[in-house]
C-alpha cells in the first residue's frame, strides 16, 4: 500500500516557529511530526510514501532522504511557491499514488491511531477517520451515522482528524465539482478536497471510523509545546491543561 503525507502548507499560524521549519519537521517527543507518521506507515506495511511540498520544500530531502532508514521509499512532490491544497495536491500526486486505494494524511497531526485498523479496500470512494470535537473546531466538521457512512449534514458531528483512505476515483468528475473555484483551472490545479468529499457523500461513497484516543492538531505553538511536554513527560504549560 502507498500513502501520501500532505506536508505543503505555509504553516502561518505557528510563526515564529515555521519561519525556518516547515511545520510537519517540527519535533514532538524527540522527534518530527511527520517521522512519527513514517514509522506508523513502515510499521503496517506500507513501502512508498509521497509527501507533497511548497514551503521550505528543500528542509524535507535533507531531513528524511530517500526512506531508507524506515524500510520506505520517499517521492516528493512539490507544488511550486503556492500550495495546491489538499485536493489539487492528492490530483498532483495521483500519477506517484497508482489506482490502488492509498492513505492520505496531514503532516501536522499527532496521534495513537492504529493506521493497522484503516481498511484496505474502502467500500467507496474514501473512508475517513473522525474525532470527538476539539476546542478550536466545536462545531465538527462531518456526521459519522450508525450505518457506517460519513454525511456532510446533520447534528452531532465529529471533527475530520486528516487520516483516511483514498481511491483515485474520487476524482473522476473533480472538475464538474470544483466548477470555476479560484485556482481550479490553473496548471496545475489549485483546489480544496472537502468539495469533492461532500459530493462523494451525497452518493453514499464515504465511510467512516470514530477514533476516541488521542489526537492533536498542532495548529499552534501553545498545542505544540503542549505535545511536546505530553509526550516528552514533561510540565505541561500554564493554561495549556
Amino acid at each position: 500500500m502507498k500513502a501520501l503525507i500532505f506536508a505543503a502548507g505555509f504553516g502561518e499560524r505557528m510563526r515564529p516557529l515555521t519561519e525556518t521549519t516547515p511545520k510537519p519537521l517540527l519535533a514532538v517527543g524527540g522527534k518530527p511530526l511527520i517521522v512519527w507518521h513514517l514509522e506508523k506507515l513502515a510499521a503496517i506495511g506500507v513501502d512508498e510514501v509521497v509527501i507533497n511540498t511548497s514551503w521550505l520544500a528543500r528542509r524535507f530531502p535533507a531531513e528524511l532522504g530517500d526512506g531508507e532508514r524506515w524500510g520506505l521509499r520517499i517521492h516528493y512532490s512539490h507544488e511550486g511557491e503556492v500550495p495546491l491544497e489538499t485536493g489539487g495536491g492528492m490530483w498532483k500526486a495521483l500519477p506517484r499514488l497508482g489506482n490502488a486505494p492509498f492513505i492520505a494524511l496531514n503532516g501536522d497531526v499527532w496521534t495513537d491511531f492504529d493506521f493497522a485498523t484503516l481498511p484496505a479496500q474502502p467500500a467507496g470512494d474514501a473512508h475517513l477517520v473522525l474525532v470527538d470535537n476539539p476546542d478550536h473546531n466545536t462545531e465538527g466538521d462531518f456526521v459519522l451515522h450508525a450505518s457506517g457512512d460519513v454525511g456532510a449534514e446533520g447534528a452531532q458531528r465529529l471533527t475530520f482528524a486528516g487520516i483516511g483512505v483514498y481511491r483515485a476515483s474520487l476524482f473522476d468528475n473533480w472538475t464538474q465539482v470544483i466548477g470555476d473555484a479560484p485556482g481550479a483551472r490553473d496548471t496545475p490545479p489549485r483546489f480544496r478536497l472537502a468539495p469533492l468529499l461532500r459530493a462523494a457523500m451525497r452518493e453514499g461513497q464515504v465511510t467512516g471510523s470514530h477514533h476516541r484516543g488521542r489526537w492533536t492538531d498542532v495548529g499552534t505553538p501553545q498545542r505544540l509545546q503542549q505535545l511536546d511536554a505530553e509526550l516528552s513527560g514533561g510540565p505541561l504549560l500554564a493554561g495549556s491543561a
